[in-house]
């Protein structure tokens, strides 16, 4: 086995990936998985705790990208502009991660666990947002409704432009809804 081969983290998600679209999620394993790398199970558990981080280990990255935008924010910005700016921030860490973003996300929608294990991480970016704005002087219910309303604008975005062909960037999508909450917020 290729062991000693560079970028083991890559060729694991990748190779996890063809998997679960080949076989499904349940019914592939790390060993799997690992052998599809060309690399060891011991190998595998050294990067990853199970299958299931495969797909969620940059999830703590992400919550630190959403927290340090909002923190570079200006404080002086309105609430909901200060999501507007982390929201465009954060759609470039997905600038070249399309068909990745497309892969691994219908992995997710097709297996409850996942889709499970997606919803606790949204809610864990919102509470961490949300935090992040009360330590800026904004107290509650605005800090939780403009958190929990910008991580709303982040999953349905995302979600449409991984049913995308990839021509247009996230950031195009989050703009477009966060227009549209924004019509639905002012009743009209």
């Amino acid at each position: 086995m290729g062991r000693w081969e560079p970028n083991a983290r890559g060729r694991l998600e990748q190779a996890a990936l063809e998997l679960y679209r080949e076989r499904g999620f349940e019914q592939t394993t790390a060993a799997q998985i690992a052998q599809r790398a060309g690399l060891t199970e011991r190998t595998f558990f050294r990067h990853y705790a199970d299958k299931r981080e495969v797909l969620f280990a940059g999830a703590h990255l992400l919550e630190e990208a959403f927290v340090d935008a909002l923190s570079h924010t200006p404080k002086t910005a309105a609430p909901i502009d200060a999501m507007a700016s982390v929201l465009e921030t954060i759609s470039a860490v997905f600038l070249e991660r399309h068909e990745f973003s497309r892969q691994r996300q219908a992995v997710i929608v097709a297996n409850a666990e996942l889709r499970e294990r997606e919803l606790i991480k949204l809610a864990s970016l919102s509470k961490a947002l949300a935090a992040t704005f009360r330590s800026r002087g904004v107290s509650d219910p605005a800090a939780s409704l403009t958190a929990e309303a910008g991580i709303a604008v982040f999953k349905i975005g995302f979600e449409r432009w991984v049913d995308e062909d990839g021509d247009r960037q996230l950031a195009d999508f989050l703009r477009e809804s966060l227009a549209e909450l924004k019509v639905v917020a002012a009743g009209r």
